[in-house]
């Protein structure tokens, strides 16, 4: 399959800014708020929306990273972060691509299992193509696709991308 390119560093770039700021314009009364990263692409994600967010917040933001098996779900899923940390606190989950939505609605589960006073969530990339129904709160760019295509984010030390292919 060929490679079409999405978004190139740039883009990535302005994404990640603007939804820093929906961010900030949704928790922009609290002190405290937990960037919790799916393991890999999502915790890198969650990581550059931390950099803009220190710049134009005034709390303690603290990055998580959520360790799901993505293909199975169902497995035990892990934090960098005990629940009593992340308990009665605002929680961004955060994913590159939001695919057929099972890592997301697993990944939501699982925080749901302690109290919260507030929870979104944010990706990069949504395909508009979702198995369940899961609808991102922030998100880079909307994307319709087919079944037989796939998005892929590349983050690299000195560059970032996505392409679908």
């Amino acid at each position: 399959m060929d490679k079409n390119l999405i978004l190139n560093r740039l883009e990535i770039n302005h994404k990640t800014a603007r939804i820093a700021y929906q961010i900030y314009e949704t928790f922009d009364e609290n002190d405290e708020i937990i960037l919790a990263g799916i393991h890999s692409n999502g915790f890198i994600l969650a990581q550059m929306i931390s950099s803009y967010l220190s710049k134009i917040m005034n709390c303690k933001i603290t990055l998580c990273e959520v360790f799901i098996d993505k293909k199975n779900p169902l497995n035990t899923i892990k934090t960098s972060l005990e629940k009593t940390e992340y308990a009665n606190k605002n929680i961004v989950l955060i994913d590159d691509v939001l695919n057929s939505g099972s890592t997301l609605i697993y990944g939501v589960k699982h925080f749901l299992e302690v109290p919260l006073k507030k929870f979104k969530t944010a990706v990069l990339v949504d395909r508009n193509h979702k198995k369940y129904p899961v609808k991102v709160d922030f998100k880079g760019i909307s994307l319709s696709t087919s079944s037989k295509e796939h998005v892929q984010v590349i983050f690299e030390e000195d560059n970032c991308y996505a392409y679908l292919e």
